[in-house]
Order: structure tokens, then C-alpha cells, then sequence
């Protein structure tokens, strides 16, 4: 039996075909465009440098999206989330869940956690040996936790998640333009040579075939480009879409939704002019995450609620103190227009707490 470290270096050399794949067509739809199509084809020089400027500005946004997309590494939680030397080795030579599950809440105190496992637990990654962060999974084939995982897409053999989700999202923007660009402008060529009104060369496979290919990806790449934006707009990754990230009452699939603007603001950022460039500029650590809040939690201390209100899940039990929110966070609850101010309840201490719902857009 071949040693494991030799079976993983084969899995990973097979995890790279499907970009090379991705690689050789867009390399072949170059040479059959410009070269083929462009230089060989068209008659009109206005034509052909109309037809070439646009395509190497898509050429170039496709290929910089898909590359960062690849090669970004995903985020992994940070230190404060793995368990202390002592309590560790606590976790592990005890053998009852309810003890870990009272070592892991102890440890979790001071985390910024809201969300729990389907049966109210901390959710711990013994693979990774984390406090897993809310929105944070396990992957199986990067192996490692990734922070707001959304899912690990074999076509750029990579974890799609909070460091690189931007990316995704306009490599499917960039290369449906692309796509598209090419069957738009191949579209009279290639009736032409199918009708034989073009003499036979051999630049008519590559121009008829062309056209077939980018036809094809832009089909299937639009489903999977709208579905994204959808997402996008309700604030859930692929994973939340499926099984709705639990909350201390139960499931709730619209618990880190903020309004649609402010949704699209923590994938893309808050200034305007660089959502179309392929640089990083999502909102937050990818650690903690606003959440839409209704409902007062008791586990959260009420000298220092979280901006916004407090978390939907509520449910007796312990107290537990969370770390305040990072600036950009509080930017994305900060805009007083998008909240209505209810009334004001009293606490058994008479303090005054203001609760904010928000309307949802």
C-alpha cells in the first residue's frame, strides 16, 4: 500500500486538472479570436481594433479575477480560538461531551460567538483543534477550517471563502463578459461560414467552434453568476443557503443579513470604485460578523450590546461576554436610516436597553 503523504501529492497533482483544463480552452480561445477570427477573418482594420480592444480588457479582468480566485489562500481562525495548553489537554483525556462541552463554553467566554451546532453546542473542529468562528467550516479537501466558507469549487481547485469570495464573484462576473463579448462578435462570422458566404480556410472550424464554446460557458455560467448575486444580496454563503446557521433559539437562514445594501457592502466594501477591481476590500476580520438582531440576549452583557441590538438567538443560561465589534463592522450597522428605533425596555436592574430592527430591504 502506497504511503499516505504519496497518495495526498497524487490527489493534489489531480485536484489541478480541471484548472488546466480552464487554462488550455482560454489559451485556445485566444489564439482562435485574435489570431483566426480577427487577423484572418475580418476585412475591416476599424473593426478589428474595435473587436480587439474590447476583448483584451475582458481577456485581462477574466484572467487577474481567476488567478487571484486560485491563489489567494483561505483565512484560517486566529490563535485566540484554540484552546489554551492546559485546557486542551483537559479536552482531550476527558471523555464525557458534557465536560468538553463545559470546557469549550469556558474557553468560548470571551469569543465573538453567536451561532451554535444543530443541538445548541460550541461548535469545535477536533481535525483542526479550533473554536470554530461563526460561519467558519471544515474542508475536507484543503483541510483546514476556512473562515465563511461558502464552498470548495474544483475549477480553481481552491475554498471559496471570506479572503477570496470578491474574487469569485467577479471571475464569474468577467468571464460571463468574456463569454458573451465572444459569441456577440463571432455571431455574424460564424452564420457566414456556416452558409458558406466566407470561402473554406481552416480558420472556419476554429471560428464555428468558437462560437459553440463560448455559447456554452456563458449558459452555464449564468445560472451560477445570478445565483452568486443572490446570495450576495441576502447575505449567506452556499453552505447557509443549504443548512441555515443556528442561533441560541433554533435556525434562522436570514441571521447575518443587514439590508441589501449593507449586505453587498461586506462582500465588496464601502467605496464604490473598486468593486470592479479585483483587490481585496470586503468588510471585517472574517472572525465576527454583524448579525440582525431582535431579541434581547441573556448571555450577552448588557453594559456593551453589540451595535445594532442583540442577538436573535436567546436562551437562558450563563453569561458570556463578547469582543466588540471591528470598525468596519460598526460601519455596516452604523446608518441610522436603515433602523427604527422601538420602544425601551427595562432590565431587572432598571437599566434602559434600545432595541433596533431593521427593515429588511
Amino acid at each position: 500500500m502506497a504511503p499516505t503523504h504519496v497518495l495526498r501529492c497524487c490527489q493534489r497533482g489531480l485536484a489541478w486538472i480541471p484548472v488546466i483544463f480552464i487554462a488550455l480552452v482560454v489559451c485556445w480561445s485566444y489564439y482562435a479570436y485574435v489570431v483566426e477570427l480577427c487577423i484572418l477573418t475580418i476585412p475591416s482594420t476599424g473593426e478589428k481594433f474595435i473587436y480587439l480592444v474590447v476583448f483584451h480588457l475582458s481577456f485581462v479582468m477574466f484572467v487577474w479575477s481567476y488567478w487571484k480566485t486560485i491563489f489567494t489562500r483561505p483565512a484560517n481562525p486566529s490563535k485566540e480560538f484554540c484552546l489554551p495548553k492546559s485546557e486542551k489537554e483537559q479536552y482531550e483525556k476527558e471523555q464525557r461531551p458534557e465536560t468538553q462541552q463545559e470546557i469549550l463554553k469556558r474557553v468560548a467566554t470571551s469569543l465573538p460567538l453567536y451561532t451554535r451546532t444543530g443541538a445548541g453546542a460550541i461548535r469545535y473542529c477536533d481535525r483542526c483543534q479550533v473554536i470554530k468562528p461563526d460561519r467558519c467550516h471544515h474542508c475536507s479537501a484543503c483541510d483546514m477550517c476556512v473562515l465563511k466558507m461558502d464552498h470548495h469549487c474544483p475549477w480553481v481547485n481552491n475554498c471559496v471563502g471570506f479572503s477570496n469570495y470578491k474574487f469569485f464573484i467577479l471571475f464569474l462576473t468577467y468571464s460571463l463578459v468574456y463569454c458573451l463579448f465572444i459569441a456577440a462578435s463571432v455571431l455574424q462570422y460564424f452564420i457566414k461560414f456556416w452558409t458558406n458566404d466566407l470561402p473554406e480556410s481552416h480558420a472556419k472550424f476554429h471560428v464555428l467552434f468558437l462560437f459553440f464554446v463560448a455559447a456554452m460557458f456563458c449558459i452555464s455560467i449564468l445560472s451560477l453568476f445570478t445565483y452568486h448575486l443572490w446570495l450576495v444580496g441576502k447575505n449567506r454563503s452556499t453552505i447557509e443557503a443549504f443548512r441555515a446557521p443556528v442561533f441560541r433559539n433554533g435556525p434562522d437562514k436570514s441571521g447575518f443579513s443587514l439590508g441589501f445594501s449593507k449586505n453587498i457592502a461586506q462582500v465588496f466594501g464601502d467605496q464604490k470604485k473598486y468593486w470592479l477591481l479585483p483587490v481585496f476590500t470586503s468588510q471585517g476580520d472574517g472572525l465576527s460578523f454583524p448579525t440582525r438582531l431582535v431579541t434581547v440576549d441573556p448571555e450577552q452583557p448588557t453594559e456593551c450590546p453589540q451595535p445594532g441590538g442583540l442577538d436573535k438567538g436567546a436562551v437562558e443560561g450563563p453569561a458570556e461576554q463578547t469582543s466588540p465589534l471591528s470598525e468596519s463592522q460598526n460601519r455596516l450597522l452604523g446608518n441610522e436610516e436603515d433602523h427604527k428605533e422601538i420602544d425601551v425596555l427595562k432590565s431587572d436592574e432598571s437599566e434602559a436597553i434600545t432595541i433596533s430592527i431593521e427593515s429588511e430591504s
